[in-house]
């Protein structure tokens, strides 16, 4: 992109999009304490504040600022300029002259920020971004320490221990888990929404036939429904590593590091190498063109999700015809988020799995993957499938052919306890968001009688664009069968 005329001190206008200079002011080189001038900084997970390691004294963290705070107000697309394109020919090697003695020492920004003086033992810290994605706009400092971490990793796991594989319950140990600073994009967003289509409102629930043949039917009065408002989204979270986007991969359990959002990004800070000593980063690989039908995607999911507080005398659902979402501003700040993370390799032949257990660093919200032991899974799901059938025999119940599934839900609850395959970040309703200037219409159109589906036609109210096909088809099946309320409370208790 070519930049215009309109360049200001800290802003610069690149065609439609203005980028934001979050580093100013930042040098590389020594960060010295402000009360005795040493080097040698680190976190104090306790208070969030960067404390010298010589004196003790600790300072506020600062904030980025010149960021739109009133996104109401927010219009076009605001880069800060961590955000910008990664330049693929850059240098990893960043030389740097010590302020003190004058050596000069490397710092290979691929995995680490940070350096120490060979000669006089000052620390040398990379705090202005270069053009590889190694320094984000903002820092979320962890706020967990390792200690407490390793106590909500074994806690999960003895939780799973019992399908859990032998070798893996054999090797499994706390000690070895990592503070991690995953990259992320931070997206904020104020939009114009428009949904329109129909909504049912049940009556009556009646049953005809008896036995077997018993069917159920309903009742319900249709009605045109209309929603229009302004919607803020505020920090919108989207992994900007290529390799933790891939959160199907088979052969590793990315998921489960997406489900432990949100984090508290109100408490993020301006950028500083020292939040990093004594942790591992991961550097952001993708720009933010790559990243933007995602967000587009996910922001629509959260206007929908957004109008359902709006609706919700449409007990059957609402089927939303039209669906259009107008984007006003935009703001994107790449950051770095803290994650305590456990890692196992499973190997089974050829076939090698790398499983994650993750702790957000900021709330102790853990998830994970354990190993199973499918031989006793499976030994015992034949066994509650034996029992189904007994059940199926001996016991009168309208629905007693629902037995045989026994085996493969108690199959498939465990598997997805251990697994969490499903697991994901719940963006669309953990996001934070404004509605302002609702207009709502409700206009009736007839009552219906003897309806033969539990929901409206088309329903789409609580779709989620940005789900895999696989939940997409679990959610579909959990909402047709039956047992849906025994499986949908059994899997909400995976993360305990």
């Amino acid at each position: 992109m070519q930049n215009n005329e309109n360049t200001n001190e800290n802003i610069t206008t690149v065609q439609d999009t203005v980028v934001l200079q979050t580093d100013e002011s930042a040098k590389n080189g020594q960060d010295k304490c402000p009360k005795c001038g040493a080097t040698d900084i680190s976190l104090n997970v306790k208070t969030g504040k960067l404390r010298c390691n010589f004196c003790r004294h600790e300072f506020e963290p600062q904030k980025v600022e010149g960021l739109v705070t009133d996104l109401n107000k927010l219009q076009g697309t605001v880069l800060a300029s961590g955000t910008q394109n990664i330049v693929q020919d850059t240098s990893n090697i960043i030389t740097l002259k010590c302020e003190s003695c004058g050596a000069e020492v490397v710092i290979d920004t691929a995995s680490a920020t940070q350096a120490r003086c060979h000669w006089c033992r000052n620390t040398l810290s990379i705090n202005q971004q270069i053009p590889n994605g190694a320094i984000p706009d903002v820092v979320l400092p962890f706020a967990i320490s390792k200690e407490d971490a390793k106590k909500e990793i074994a806690k999960f796991v003895g939780k799973r221990k019992f399908f859990a594989h032998p070798k893996f319950k054999k090797e499994f140990t706390t000690e070895n888990i990592m503070g991690v600073y995953l990259p992320y994009m931070l997206v904020d967003i104020n939009s114009h929404v428009n949904l329109s289509g129909s909504g049912e409102h049940q009556t009556r629930t009646y049953y005809q036939g008896s036995g077997e043949n018993t069917r159920v039917y309903y009742d319900a009065d249709l009605y045109h429904v209309e929603r229009e408002f302004d919607l803020v989204i505020e920090g919108l979270t989207v992994e900007s590593s290529s390799d933790k986007l891939n959160n199907t991969s088979s052969n590793k359990t990315n998921n489960v590091i997406n489900a432990i959002m949100p984090f508290d990004l109100e408490n993020c800070v301006r950028f500083n190498s020292n939040y990093l000593k004594g942790y591992t980063s991961e550097r952001r690989d993708v720009n933010v063109d790559a990243l933007k039908p995602i967000v587009d995607t996910q922001s629509k999911d959260v206007a929908r999700f957004s109008a359902n507080q709006t609706i919700e005398t449409y007990d059957r659902g609402v089927a939303w015809s039209n669906q259009q979402v107008d984007v006003k501003g935009q703001q994107w700040k790449a950051a770095y988020l803290p994650v305590w993370l456990y890692s196992y390799l499973q190997v089974n032949g050829n076939n090698k799995i790398l499983h994650y257990v993750a702790v957000n660093a900021r709330t102790k919200e853990a998830m994970g993957s354990v190993p199973i032991h499918m031989p006793l899974l499976i030994g015992l799901s034949i066994l509650v499938e034996l029992l189904g059938v007994l059940a199926m025999i001996f016991i009168d119940f309208k629905y007693n052919w629902l037995f045989l599934l026994a085996g493969f839900i108690y199959f498939f609850i465990m598997f997805t306890r251990y697994r969490n395959t499903n697991a994901r970040h719940t963006y669309e309703t953990e996001t934070k968001t404004n509605i302002s200037n609702l207009r709502k219409v409700d206009q009736f159109i007839k009552s219906e009688k003897g309806l033969t589906n539990p929901k409206i036609s088309g329903v789409n109210n609580t779709h989620v664009e940005g789900e895999s096909l696989g939940n997409q088809l679990l959610n579909t099946l959990m909402e047709q069968n039956p047992l849906a309320s025994v499986i949908k409370d059994s899997t909400n208790q995976r993360k305990e």
